[in-house]
């Protein structure tokens, strides 16, 4: 049963839980999962206006937006919850965490999967916003206020704006070099340089042409 792996995430990663009783009544991510399943039902079997009108009370009442068409799997743990919004073609997969503030959305209008899909176990921090349809792998971790705009792979941590990977299976990749990496106008600038002595260079061989053309001509 769904809600019994839901709860039992919440008793597995909240050290603040103390009993199923407690978490059932009160915990906000909890009850907005249950009601999604609900959601999710109804818009399958094409009953678009009651689903969306039960989200949409969810939301009012948790502050967490899910809509019925995005597919959550077991064991999802929304902790606190306020401000997360989750797009209608998103895939939450089993055992994720999703932390406060955290959006998976899309990044245009086009029609068909616009949304991420979260791998089995991601762990996405807080205030955290992953846009587009693409995949986050299995395992990752989406460090807090990063912005994710493409595939993360699993088993790995990804950060900053934009995020990029800094971790892989546990060990750091080489970091960017921010005081050694080349500046583009400096490049162009040096390029220029190397054309106008080029040019300065072929201009001197013309002129010292045109001298010996005209000594040849005085000495006749």
């Amino acid at each position: 049963m769904k809600l019994a792996d839901d709860i039992r995430a919440v008793k597995e990663r909240d050290p603040a839980a103390r009993s199923s009783f407690e978490i059932f009544l009160l915990y906000s991510g909890l009850h907005a999962l249950m009601w999604h399943r609900l959601a999710h039902f109804l818009y399958k079997k094409k009953r678009y206006f009651l689903a969306r009108m039960i989200s949409q009370s969810v939301r009012f009442t948790t502050g967490i937006e899910i809509h019925p068409g995005a597919k959550i799997g077991r064991g999802v743990f929304i902790d606190h919850g306020s401000g997360i919004v989750i797009g209608e073609t998103a895939e939450v997969g089993d055992g994720c965490t999703l932390y406060q503030g955290v959006t998976l959305g899309g990044t245009g209008n086009d029609k068909g999967k616009r949304h991420p899909t979260l791998g089995k176990n991601v762990l996405v921090g807080s205030g955290a916003k992953i846009l587009g349809p693409f995949t986050v792998g299995d395992n990752a971790k989406i460090a807090a206020n990063a912005v994710v705009l493409e595939r993360v792979p699993e088993n790995c941590t990804a950060v900053g704006v934009p995020a990029r990977v800094v971790k892989r299976d546990g060990i750091r990749t080489k970091p960017l070099d921010h005081i050694h990496i080349p500046d583009p106008v400096s490049q162009e600038l040096c390029k220029l340089r190397a054309s106008i002595d080029k040019l300065e260079k072929r201009v001197q061989e013309l002129e010292e042409e045109n001298n010996e053309l005209k000594q040849g001509r005085e000495e006749r």
